[in-house]
Order: C-alpha cells, then sequence, then structure tokens
C-alpha cells in the first residue's frame, strides 16, 4: 500500500515530529510512505502550493492521500478535483479547533462533500467543529523507543538536588501559554526546564531526566508530551485540555490544574512529592491500557485506508 503525506513543510522543507512519527509508525507495518511538502505561510502561502501538488499527482500514484491540518487538506481538495479518485483522509490537528469564520466554515463543508475520513485527536475536537466521517483517533506512543533509552537517566535524576520541571514546548507560542508555567513556577522554590525544537529521542531523553512534566496549553487535541510522559512513568500537571481528563484517568500522579498560577503551582508540588516518595507512575500501563501505543494505533489508520481504498475501487 502507498500513502501521500500532505503536510507543512516550512520547517526546511520536513514535517514535523509528530507527522514523522506516524509515518514511522505506519512503515513499520508495511505501509509506503511519501511526502509533499507544503511550503508556504497562511492561506495564500499554502494556496500556492494547489498547482505544483496537482502536476506532482499526474506523474505519481498512491493508494490513498493523507493530509494532515486543514490548510493541507485544503490543498489536496482542490488539486484531487479534477483529476483522481484517490480516497483522501484528514488528520485535524489540536490548532484546528481555534478555526473561525471562512476556515471553520470549509472544514465542516469539505469534511462532508470532499473528505472520504476525517481524523481528530480527541471528543473534544468533536464536539468543537461540525464535522462528518469522523474517527477519533489520538497519535500513538511508540514505547519500545523509549524502553530503548538508557536507565542512568532515573539514576542521575535520584542524585540531584534541585528538582526539575519540564516545560516541552516554544515558549513564543501563545496556545502553550508559557505565562501561566512561569507564574506558577515562580510561587514554588523550584525552576522551570524550558525544551523545545529538539529531536525526538531528545525530547524523551529531557521527560526521562526530569521530575515531572508541566502542560499550561489554553487549548490542545490530544497532547503528545502527556501522552510520552506517562509513557515514561513520569508524574504529569496539566490544564484540563483537550483529552487530558481521559488520559489520565484515575491513575495516581497525574494532576489536573485550572489557569490559575497558584492552583497550578499547588499542583506542582504535590507531583514533587509523588515523585520524591513514589519515583514513578503506573502510565505507561494506563497509556497500552486505552490502545494508544503506536502499533495499536497504526493499525486503527491502517484499517481505515484499507476500508476507503476498497470502497473507491
Amino acid at each position: 500500500m502507498k500513502a501521500l503525506f500532505v503536510c507543512s513543510g516550512n520547517k526546511e522543507g520536513e514535517p514535523g515530529i509528530v507527522i514523522k512519527n506516524q509515518a514511522e509508525l505506519l512503515s513499520n507495518l508495511g505501509v509506503e510512505i511519501a511526502f509533499f511538502p507544503v511550503i508556504g505561510m497562511g492561506f495564500w502561502g499554502y494556496i500556492r502550493n494547489i498547482w505544483v501538488l496537482y502536476k506532482y499527482l499526474r506523474i505519481h500514484n498512491y493508494d490513498i492521500i493523507h493530509s494532515h491540518y486543514s490548510l493541507s487538506a485544503f490543498v489536496t481538495t482542490i488539486a484531487l478535483w479534477f483529476q483522481k479518485n484517490n480516497p483522501h483522509i484528514v488528520s485535524l490537528m489540536g490548532s484546528d479547533i481555534n478555526a473561525r469564520g471562512i476556515s471553520r466554515g470549509l472544514i465542516s463543508y469539505c469534511s462532508s462533500k470532499f473528505w472520504n475520513v476525517t481524523i481528530v485527536k480527541s471528543r473534544s475536537m468533536q464536539d468543537k467543529l461540525t464535522l462528518s466521517r469522523v474517527e477519533v483517533i489520538p497519535n500513538g506512543v511508540d514505547i519500545s523507543k523509549i524502553e530503548g533509552i538508557s536507565r542512568d537517566y532515573l539514576d542521575n535524576r535520584k542524585d540531584r538536588k534541585e528538582k526539575r520541571i519540564l516545560f516541552a514546548a516554544d515558549p513564543g507560542r501563545t496556545s502553550k501559554n508559557f505565562r501561566l508555567a512561569n507564574q506558577a513556577v515562580s510561587l514554588t522554590k523550584h525552576k522551570l526546564d524550558v525544551v523545545y525544537d529538539l529531536s525526538h529521542s531528545e525530547i524523551l531523553i529531557k521527560i526521562l531526566s526530569s521530575d515531572i512534566v508541566l502542560l499550561t496549553s489554553k487549548w490542545e487535541g490530544s497532547p503528545n508530551i502527556v501522552k510520552e510522559a506517562m509513557a515514561c512513568n513520569k508524574p504529569v500537571v496539566s490544564t484540563d485540555v483537550g483529552d487530558v481528563k481521559w488520559l489520565f484517568g484515575s491513575e495516581p500522579g497525574y494532576f489536573l490544574a485550572n489557569f490559575e498560577p497558584l492552583d497550578v503551582a499547588e499542583k506542582i508540588e504535590f507531583a514533587l512529592e509523588f515523585a520524591n516518595t513514589e519515583e514513578e507512575t503506573n502510565g505507561r500501563q494506563r497509556v497500552i491500557d486505552i490502545g494508544l501505543d503506536s502499533k495499536t494505533v497504526a493499525s486503527k489508520i491502517i484499517s481505515i485506508y484499507e476500508r476507503e481504498i476498497k470502497l473507491s475501487n
């Protein structure tokens, strides 16, 4: 089976970490993945890619087209209009939740008229957007990658005097709400470890070498940093966004906070105390139990591919 991923290529022509990881997981199960990077900023920047993609699809054959993010999906929808009958799967990401006006209307219209299946990352995304033929499939976690990283990082953590509170996001992104994280941590005696623009392996190492992971986002779909922290058996403090409440379940070591700095600071202290007394959570087993290990998630996506290819023939 051959699939084309249409996605943003604005970072040096490369897809983002989340999309790369999904492609790798599907490849491991036998799907041949190619990428078409959409390069351009904003609506009109994306529109300029329609003709390029149209010409590309005239000379390349794929069993299925899978677009990531709504703008990439709009480009693909128009490029496919007059030439191919490829099934078109669209994955909407966390930022698509906040589409407004024309963009939200286009998402709803295209979902009902043109997209074979729309994949969203959480029930909250499904509830906020008016969509047709929806599948809720959060991104999966590659447990084997985490298990392959040396346990030395845990040993080093025990020997440190200072606590590491990891904030793994670009502080410049409004949605990540760094201001709240900074205000909350300033109310404690601890320091915030801010990291971003790292490779996936480097992020996993940062998680393993931290004491707790902090997420203060204003909105999310299904935050990967939370799932990966859980798969690393790390305590997490998070605002109640996306599917975080569901991810946590009733597992000890996971703390939901509101958007008040004092509440976030209190939950940080609870999480650090848990890390000090219990050392690890049971988050990895929780990730496996709710079917968010990479193989289970990839198998669900492949099942959608197979079904839609069969229906299109």
